[in-house]
């Protein structure tokens, strides 16, 4: 990480915290049953798919899951479950970001997500400091609007392409295996983030930071 002068967020697992369990559970307690099946740890199937794939928009999943729910569900209640997935979004981690921009690193957002989580629980957590989510990044690319997810390379070629990156001079962030090998096939460097460790979002940005970016 030598030449980096551009750093690529995915947002699920990297920036918010994630426990795809209390969705499931939510979903269920609403009557679908099969909601372990769509809620995937990092790809959705069925109606959550079309819908991160912008094929549907949030009110067809309403329409779609709504006769799969006991009598007197609403789509706010399904709403809410669904976006149990979605867990927090610290503060520490906006300021994380904040201060990669400051010491002059480009930063954007490439990221499987809804318009229903995108704009409603996402919006709203980055708003926690009277910002918005466009104001913490350089660029920012999702699933819904490329109608397209990650591992697809295309996605990544998009963002590439639409902000003018250097591959070899940028580093996806992201939670999963496969996405960081797509991005690596496109030439780009890729660091898979856990949790704990030296491979979590703390310690790799501590590390750009103290590097800085390249000249």
């Amino acid at each position: 990480m030598e030449s980096i002068k551009n750093i690529i967020f995915d947002l699920g697992g990297v920036v918010i915290d994630l426990d795809r369990s209390r969705a499931v559970k939510a979903l269920s307690d609403l009557g679908i049953t099969d909601a372990a099946r769509l809620l995937g740890e990092y790809e959705q199937k069925g109606p959550f798919l079309k819908l991160e794939t912008g094929e549907i928009t949030t009110s067809q999943l309403f329409d779609t899951l709504m006769p799969m729910c006991r009598p007197g569900t609403s789509a706010t209640d399904i709403r809410d479950a669904f976006e149990k997935f979605l867990v927090d979004l610290p503060a520490e981690r906006l300021a994380t970001i904040r201060e990669l921009r400051e010491r002059g690193f480009r930063v954007f957002v490439l990221s499987n997500t809804n318009p229903l989580m995108y704009n409603h629980w996402i919006e709203e957590k980055f708003r926690q400091e009277g910002a918005t989510v466009n104001d913490y990044f350089d660029g920012i690319v999702v699933s819904f609007q490329e109608r397209t997810c990650k591992p697809d390379l295309q996605i990544f070629l998009n963002l590439i392409k639409r902000y003018g990156l250097v591959p070899s001079q940028t580093i996806m962030l992201d939670d999963s295996e496969a996405n960081c090998k797509a991005a690596m096939s496109v030439g780009l460097n890729a660091r898979q983030i856990k949790k704990e460790g030296n491979d979590s979002f703390k310690s790799v940005c501590e590390y750009l930071l103290e590097k800085g970016p390249a000249k």
